[in-house]
């Protein structure tokens, strides 16, 4: 009974890979097989980027002192005009005292030197005193008004210096690294910045494409505006795999090929309203490239010969030839893009195709009719029925 139930599973077997029953009563195997049709395949190409802020400002003082307060913390976001740092306002405000009080004296000068003048002029009229001492007490006036404006021309060099003793972001942004806390001494020629502001409203993407794709892309006599005019929308793989929400678009191409790597530059905008991305991160964007007019076949009906590809086509005496494909490089590791050797309506072999040889005899089968004998074997084992499960 054992070696019964045995030599029946090995018929079972033979005939779901296609090597058993007849259809027809011939005496070429039974061989599966599919009709290709041309279809389209949305893939998708990526290249490395980096994300930098439509606006990275480094924050420098314009003036020398000691930090005296932190108004926000790494990674705060701000607003234009918002106080970031304050340096010590001392010796700033005295200045500015001081140039109040110049201007005063300037201006008390100026009262007197005006109402000398003034008198001098009647003075003269009278001929009490000579032209040359009217002369003299207008140019009296003009030093004092010259005074005056020099007194009140350091006065607004001292407002502003106190001013800056209020470092402000001039922009919308995140803060970045803050290198200098309180007490720190900074000024002009400090070598970093204080900090770095980043506008991320909006994000740019720089990554590069080479030569060869560069003219994939403007080929026909497209120029660069056209062809960025043309490009899909465009999407970026962060890096833990997930996909950012937001689309975005190439903005420029340069217009210099890099002679070291061979590639072109192109920068790509992206929104950024809920301050995912971040200056400095890297990420992948995501180019669309639909294929059209193409076969997609499974990988399992290929056979392989010093790295090209082969399937077997049905000819139309149902003997099979070994015919090359050319398949596309990006796959899903279950199916090939096929681009060229294959015709709409071939029928190609599906199974056995490691056994088969050009010019083999084939009674070609559908899926659906595999299906159905494997089904009537198993149900032919079920019933008993051992002849009809080993045909």
């Amino acid at each position: 009974m054992k070696s019964k139930l045995l030599i029946l599973a090995s018929c079972v077997a033979l005939a779901s890979c296609g090597g058993g029953g007849q259809m027809g009563g011939g005496n070429a195997p039974q061989i599966a097989t599919i009709t290709v049709q041309p279809t389209s395949a949305n893939l998708t190409n990526s290249y490395p980027a980096t994300i930098k802020g439509k606006q990275d400002i480094d924050i420098r003082p314009m003036v020398s002192g000691f930090i005296t307060r932190l108004h926000v913390d790494e990674g705060a976001v701000v607003r234009r005009g918002q106080v970031l740092f304050t340096i010590d306002q001392v010796q700033y405000l005295s200045a500015v005292e001081q140039g109040k009080a110049a201007v005063e004296t300037a201006k008390a000068a100026l009262g007197t030197a005006q109402l000398t003048y003034d008198n001098k002029v009647r003075l003269n009229q009278k001929q009490i005193i000579s032209d040359y001492d009217l002369a003299m007490s207008a140019n009296q006036l003009e030093q004092a008004k010259a005074a005056l404006a020099q007194a009140q021309a350091t006065l607004t060099y001292a407002q502003k210096n106190l001013s800056y003793t209020n470092v402000t972001s001039p922009s919308d942004g995140v803060v970045g690294t803050i290198p200098y806390r309180l007490g720190a001494l900074v000024s002009p020629q400090s070598v970093q910045p204080l900090t770095t502001v980043s506008d991320n409203t909006n994000m740019y993407a720089y990554f590069s494409l080479t030569e060869r794709e560069l003219l994939e892309l403007t080929k026909g006599g497209s120029s660069l505006s056209e062809v960025i005019k043309n490009m899909p929308d465009i999407h970026l793989q962060l890096i833990d795999g997930t996909m950012y929400p937001e689309a975005g678009r190439v903005e420029t191409i340069s217009g210099v090929i890099d002679q070291a790597t061979g590639s072109v530059s192109l920068r790509a905008l992206f929104p950024n309203p809920g301050k995912l991305l971040r200056s400095g991160g890297t990420a992948n964007v995501v180019f669309p490239n639909p294929l059209t007019n193409v076969f997609v076949i499974p990988q399992s009906v290929t056979t392989e010969i010093q790295d090209k590809k082969f399937v077997f086509v049905v000819q139309p005496d149902n003997t099979v030839k070994s015919t090359e494909i050319t398949v596309h490089s990006v796959n899903d590791g279950k199916n090939y893009i096929v681009l060229a050797g294959l015709n709409a309506g071939d029928r190609i072999c599906i199974e056995n195709v490691q056994n088969l040889r050009t010019g083999t005899l084939i009674t070609p089968i559908t899926e659906a009719e595999k299906e159905q004998i494997y089904q009537q074997n198993l149900q032919d084992q079920k019933e008993g029925n051992l002849q009809s499960a080993m045909q």
